[in-house]
Formats: structure tokens, C-alpha cells, sequence
């Protein structure tokens, strides 16, 4: 059984994974742990996109629309705006290809900001996608965790991490953060990675919105830059669009499709986290082990292609 071959891999990584592999064409699929709420890392960042150039195909905002980024109201990420010393200036529609490409999290909480919450989920509760829920803006859910790790904010956190002693003085800092019950699936940005692999389905068959809407989203997808996890598992003869999400040593995630010469295409995501680390929502159990970020980068891509090779031996006449 693929689930058996799934179960090993994860093993053997040091992981438990949750995964949804869907024939977009047709209706193969492969899926285990495909309704486990998880940490959704960045990949919720595809939904913002979508009701972004929803929105804009629709008429009620202009993806030209210019919004100014000040250095003090960066989100921290370690790439993007965040990295900027000077005030910037960017269109709508350039933040999304920042969020998309690069995962920069200013620009996405500019959008999420700029198209709301609300609308994000109403647009995804059309789609009868229930469980890809947005906490808030990725600064809001920063500075929970960091007042559950015991400080004013994320900001107080990192500070007294780059001022710890030791790098284990840090890292302890850190296993406090993974500790938070706002880390906690239900109470972050989580998803399931069936309705993630559903919510890819509907984009690419233009079924989510707007066919220009769908379309933009697949352009944006397909510039991603960061490919060490789903795109590892594939030759370069298969196209890959997918947006990956990772919190250290607690998630490593990736949701995108790939697409074969021969015109056969199938929607994947991949969530994994440490075998210690349950899914309930609200508790504050211990850390327990974290994730090897290496070893999950690349069973993301062994999973992928595993399921996608079976539904295409499965589909072959």
C-alpha cells in the first residue's frame, strides 16, 4: 500500500507527515492524515493571492494601487522589506509576487490587511474549504507567540536571543517560542493538507474565482524560488508551482502541482512535523523533538513523487 511506503518515509526521517496528492483531471487520489488540522506555515500565503486578484478581477480594488512600507512597520522574515533600511514604495500587485516568490511577510501582511480576513475566508467557505484558517496577520500571530515565550512581543524575543550568552542560551529562548499554545494548530494559521491539494485543484481548473484571477495566481506560483522540497523529488522535464511554509524545528511544509509533458497534472501537499508534537488545538505540551529541517526538506519531495507515480501507473491503460 502507498500509505505503508508514506508511513516509512516519514519514519525514517524522523517525522509524521500529513498528506494529499490529487489528479487534477481526474479523480485519483492518494491521501493519509489529509483532514489533520496543521500549521499551515506560509502555504495559507496562496489564499491571500487568490482573494487579491479575485478582488482585483472583480473590480472592488486596483492591483496597481501603491502602498508605502515604512522600515518600522516591516514583519519580520529574514528576506523582503523586513531586510530594507529606506521606506519603499510597491504596488499591489508587486507585494504579491514579493509574498509569492520570495515569502516576504511585510508584503503579506500589507495584503492580508489590504483584502481582510473576512473575505479570505468567506471567499475559501464558498469553495467548501472550511479548514484553512487565517489567525490574523502574520505580525499579530509573531507577537503571541513571543508573550507565550514570556516577553512584550516577538520583537523583545529575538532581541534577547541575539543578546543570550550561549547559542544554547538561545535555542532555549526558542524552545520556549515552539512551547507557545498560540503555536499550537487552531490557534495559528492552520490548514488541513487535503484542502490545501483541493483549494490548488480549483485555481488551476479556474474554479476558484475569476479565470484571470486563477491564471495570475498559477504565473506567481510558478516564479516561487524557494524549491528544495516538493521540486526535489522531480526531473526537470516536470514543471513545478508550489509555495512552501517552515517554522524551525516545529513545521516544514509544501503545497504546489506539477505538471508532465505528457499534459498530466496533480495538486500536492506535504505538512510534516516532529513525531512528539500533537495537533491539539490550545495546549501547551513539551516541545519534545524537533525537526530536522534537511532530512524533511527532502522527504517532502520522496512523498510527492511517490503518490505521483502511482497515480499515474494507476491511470495508465
Amino acid at each position: 500500500m502507498v500509505e505503508d511506503e508514506l508511513e516509512r518515509l516519514f519514519g525514517a526521517a524522523g517525522c509524521a507527515g500529513s498528506v494529499a496528492v490529487l489528479n487534477i483531471d481526474g479523480p485519483g487520489q492518494v491521501v493519509l492524515g489529509a483532514d489533520e488540522w496543521m500549521v499551515a506555515a506560509s502555504t495559507f500565503k496562496i489564499a491571500v493571492a487568490l482573494e487579491l486578484f479575485c478582488q482585483g478581477a472583480e473590480g472592488t480594488l486596483d492591483l496597481t494601487e501603491r502602498v508605502r512600507l515604512p522600515p518600522s512597520q516591516a514583519t519580520p522574515g529574514g528576506q523582503g522589506f523586513c531586510i530594507f533600511e529606506d521606506e519603499a514604495e510597491v504596488s499591489l500587485r508587486d507585494a504579491a509576487r514579493m509574498m509569492m516568490t520570495i515569502s516576504d511577510n511585510t508584503a503579506a501582511d500589507v495584503l492580508i490587511r489590504r483584502v481582510s480576513v473576512p473575505r479570505i475566508h468567506a471567499r475559501l467557505a464558498g469553495l467548501g474549504l472550511d479548514r484553512i484558517r487565517l489567525a490574523g496577520t502574520i505580525r499579530e500571530e509573531f507577537d503571541a507567540i513571543g508573550r507565550d515565550a514570556g516577553f512584550a512581543g516577538w520583537t523583545e524575543m529575538e532581541r534577547a536571543m541575539g543578546a543570550a550568552g550561549s547559542p544554547r542560551d538561545a535555542h532555549r529562548i526558542w524552545e520556549r517560542a515552539l512551547a507557545a499554545p498560540s503555536l499550537r494548530p487552531g490557534r495559528v494559521t492552520s490548514a488541513t493538507a487535503g484542502q490545501m491539494a483541493a483549494l490548488l485543484r480549483l485555481i488551476w481548473r479556474d474554479e476558484a474565482g475569476p479565470g484571470r484571477a486563477c491564471a495570475a495566481v498559477r504565473t506567481v506560483l510558478g516564479r516561487q524560488r524557494l524549491t528544495r522540497k516538493i521540486a526535489t523529488g522531480f526531473g526537470t522535464e516536470v514543471r513545478t508551482a508550489a509555495k512552501s511554509g517552515s517554522v524551525p524545528g516545529c513545521v516544514s511544509n509544501d503545497v504546489g502541482v506539477v505538471a508532465y509533458p505528457d499534459g498530466s497534472r496533480f495538486a500536492v501537499a506535504v505538512f510534516t512535523r516532529p513525531t512528539g508534537r500533537t495537533g491539539s488545538a490550545g495546549t501547551a505540551e513539551p516541545v519534545g523533538p524537533v525537526l530536522d529541517q534537511t532530512r524533511t526538506d527532502a522527504v517532502i519531495g520522496a512523498a510527492a513523487r511517490l503518490c505521483v507515480e502511482h497515480l499515474r501507473r494507476a491511470g495508465r491503460p
